[in-house]
């Protein structure tokens, strides 16, 4: 450690440090690096704030923050020795494996105080330990915060604000010896109460029912409410000091007593070890790997059709944000599933950057440009794109339905739906599930033991809106998503996902290729209307495949069926009936049967025949019968038609509605420009514009890299030199105080630096920069010319030129502070 004498403070312990633990300590707590600390004592002054500490110790595991809970309730300081009996107790409730277990928590404490002393959370040697004030303020009891140990206040707390009358009668009531001394008579009490056999005395004598009292109150919480007139159990454990008064109605059990009581254990079930987690099935790995990579090409497809369903625009935007229910409910009936992992694919269809607002006035969600560049990617890096953005996403889907904090609905897309917590939570989930062997499938309540046991005080909410574990429910929110999208298979990690999160996208995608079908280039056409798709189809086919026909259903086999309204819609996208049979006759591996081509024909036969523009909207037909026809259907009321001419009808509606009017009246007419020419629609025209994807809500600072990690080490060792270094001031000049900047005129400074720069000596400066913030530099000076020094400064470690005009002043260091 580089000490001769231990530490005072926390500051002189991290002074002792070397650079690769104080490296350590930022990368555990990075919130300390924002901004750098000028030295080691304002980073010692902030590692012990109170919001720091607060979220170093959620990040303790279960066994680290129980120690820190001990040594919370422990005496400042505390020695190894009664750390360790705190958590092991003094021997009186061994049970049969009680001698293990004491060994565990044995074998584990070394490793806990390692991880507290790293993180700056405790200082001092082993046999003087010292928990940081601020975290034992927050661990310690009290009556409005309890301590997670249960336990309460020692005696000399309990009675501090106590009358001396009111001392000599527990005292003679206990047994002891009086004494007009209030601190004789404190110490004497907590005397009876740590001492075994003489307490073990008292309490034989006790009634069955004030044992009973004890009982209730020795695990925790030690407070209790009591009436003006007590009952006798009560009365005799209050007149002898087993329950001390805080108020006129509460009383509480010491601290002393308590321990007593409990065997000297500060934890009811002290938790060295974590949880194992354990399996509920071990499968065949490569079942696992196939099972997970059919989800993933299902995953991509869910995605791909949740886009071209919305191609040409998709629901409106609420006013707050987000999808309506209805459209919600819509999307998962097209998708054929259900509302929650409906919402699932919506965000992190949004989440991939593949789904944003139109930005139009009537705003719309629309696919992005991004959209047509994923879907021209293999299958296997489409679903890398996706896998990658889940686990970095911090939306969760899982939250759809319920309430934020002021009670209003979240929907899908809308706001409020980040937290923080979900990429660590998801990374430490498959972290446990890499862990298993290949095939195996975990226990949900075993890998949620073990998030519990791993960030104890982390399982509450996030946020306010939350009010149970909201780290628990994300870790079943992932297992179930890993599932959704083949990170797993059948409950097991797959090898394609190990590849995603050791090697990178790369690796992933080359293990993930093999296992995917490759897309046919055929159907079978069967003489019912319909074709099936023995697997997935290449991307051509797919798309004028889905124009052509609807989908019916889906599995192993896709199936589709022709109707007259498809068929129409193939021909609104410009192609002619000759185009379709060529088609169907290219990509057929049986022949195209007689309906299907009856039905293209008789569809082509009648599309076009009628035509329909503006006027508000008109009907065009060279067959003066069909116009006739149409005025006489009783249908057509609603379209406020006329006739203008013996080929012409006029309309009071728009020729869209004009248009689906029409079509569910029977007939098949077509669109036609101002020119007359049939307009021809094509799916997926409609596009966002450019968009990013949404960016991740980080959880605190992020982890720093190493680079910024040594020159952050180098700037706090080099300040802290520059405020600790031994100064030699000026005969002529008065001493600097500690912390000022030292003075001196200009022909001193100008002699001073020269000198250093010809000696080859370091000085000390203040400074002041150009944005008038002062400081001081402990600097090597290696040349003064032209009004200005350039020196080595060892406070930013580098070489810099500083003007003259700028330096209020320099003092010599002594001799033996040289840096």
């Amino acid at each position: 450690m580089g000490m001769t004498t231990p530490p005072r403070t926390l500051a002189e312990a991290l002074r002792a440090r070397d650079d690769e633990s104080l490296a350590g300590l930022l990368r555990a707590r990075p919130d300390l690096l924002t901004p750098v600390p000028g030295d080691i004592t304002q980073l010692a002054t902030r590692a012990g704030t109170r919001a720091s500490v607060v979220r170093a110790l959620e990040h303790l595991d279960r066994f680290a923050l129980q120690t820190a809970e001990a040594l919370a309730v422990a005496p400042d300081p505390a020695p190894y020795e009664t750390l360790l009996g705190l958590l092991t107790g003094d021997g009186r409730d061994d049970g049969e494996h009680r001698g293990d277990a004491d060994a565990a928590i044995g074998d584990a404490l070394p490793a806990a105080l390692t991880t507290l002393r790293e993180q700056a959370l405790i200082w001092g040697e082993d046999d003087r330990l010292r928990l940081v004030r601020t975290a034992r303020e927050l661990l310690a009891p009290s009556p409005q915060h309890p301590s997670p140990t249960g336990l309460g206040p020692t005696v000399a707390e309990a009675t501090a604000g106590m009358s001396p009358g009111r001392l000599q009668d527990i005292l003679a009531t206990a047994g002891l010896p009086a004494t007009h001394d209030p601190v004789s008579a404190v110490t004497s009490l907590s005397a009876l109460f740590t001492d075994r056999a003489r307490m073990g005395e008292l309490l034989d004598t006790a009634p069955a029912e004030a044992l009973s009292v004890l009982d209730r109150l020795v695990w925790g919480p030690p407070y209790g409410e009591v009436t003006p007139n007590p009952t006798p159990p009560v009365k005799w454990l209050r007149d002898r000091g087993l329950l001390l008064p805080v108020s006129t109605r509460t009383v509480v059990l010491p601290r002393e007593a308590a321990l007593h009581l409990r065997a000297g254990r500060a934890h009811r079930v002290p938790e060295p070890q974590p949880p194992a987690v354990e399996a509920v099935a071990n499968r065949d790995p490569q079942a696992v790997d196939s099972a997970a990579a059919g989800q993933a090409f299902l995953a991509v497809n869910t995605v791909e059709e949740l886009l071209k369903s919305w191609n040409g625009g998709g629901p409106a935007i609420l006013r707050a944000g987000g999808l309506s229910v209805r459209e919600l409910k819509k999307t998962a009936t097209a998708l054929d599933v259900s509302e929650p992992v409906a919402a699932f694919w919506v965000e992190l269809t949004y989440a991939a950057g593949l789904l944003a607002s139109d930005g139009e006035a009537d705003e719309r969600y629309a696919p992005t440009p991004a959209y047509d560049d994923w879907a021209e990617l293999p299958a296997q890096d489409r679903w890398v794109h996706l896998a990658t953005t889940w686990l970095a996403v911090t939306r969760t889907p899982g939250l759809v339905g319920g309430q934020d904090a002021k009670g209003r609905a979240l929907s899908a897309l809308g706001p409020d739906l980040d937290r923080s917590a979900g990429p660590e939570v998801r990374h430490r989930v498959l972290a446990l599930l890499a862990a298993l062997q290949p095939g195996t499938a975990p226990d949900p309540e075993t890998v949620l033991a073990r998030l519990r046991w791993e960030r104890p005080l982390r399982g509450a909410s996030a946020s306010a809106g939350d009010t149970t574990d909201l780290r628990s429910r994300i870790a079943l929110w992932t297992l179930n998503e890993s599932e959704l999208l083949g990170i797993t298979g059948r409950g097991a990690l797959a090898a394609h996902t190990r590849a995603l999160l050791d090697s990178g996208p790369t690796e992933a995608a080359a293990l993930l290729a093999p296992l995917i079908p490759e897309p046919l280039d055929h159907v079978l056409l069967q003489a019912d209307l319909t074709a099936v798709a023995p697997g997935p189809l290449e991307r051509p086919l797919a798309d004028m495949l889905s124009a052509l026909a609807d989908i019916e259903s889906k599995g192993g086999a896709t199936v589709y069926r022709f109707t007259p309204g498809s068929v129409r819609r193939a021909l609104d996208a410009g192609q002619s009936a000759a185009d379709l049979h060529a088609f169907l006759a290219a990509h057929s591996r049986t022949p195209v049967p007689q309906p299907l081509s009856y039905l293209i024909d008789d569809v082509a036969r009648r599309h076009g025949h009628l035509r329909i523009g503006a006027a508000s909207s008109y009907v065009r037909c060279d067959d003066e019968a069909v116009l006739n026809e149409i005025l006489a259907d009783r249908r057509s009321a609603t379209l406020r038609l006329r006739r203008l001419a013996p080929t012409a009808l006029a309309a009071q509606i728009d020729p869209a509605s004009l248009l689906d009017g029409l079509r569910e009246m029977g007939y098949a007419p077509a669109a036609e420009s101002a020119e007359g020419d049939v307009l021809i629609t094509r799916a997926g025209a409609r596009r966002t514009p450019p968009r990013t994807a949404p960016v991740p809500v980080p959880e605190g600072p992020p982890v720093p890299d190493s680079t910024l990690l040594g020159a952050a080490v180098r700037a706090i060792r080099a300040g802290d030199t520059a405020a600790t270094v031994v100064r030699k001031d000026p005969a002529d000049a008065p001493a600097a105080s500690s912390g000022s900047l030292p003075r001196t005129t200009s022909a001193e400074t100008l002699a001073t630096v020269q000198a250093a720069a010809m000696t080859g000596s370091a000085v000390w400066i203040g400074y002041v920069n150009a944005d008038g913030a002062a400081s001081q530099r402990v600097i090597a000076p290696v040349r003064v010319e032209g009004g200005f020094v350039t020196a080595y400064d060892h406070t930013a470690d580098e070489v810099r030129t500083y003007p003259l005009h700028r330096i209020t002043g320099v003092a010599e260091l002594a001799d033996d502070a040289t840096p």
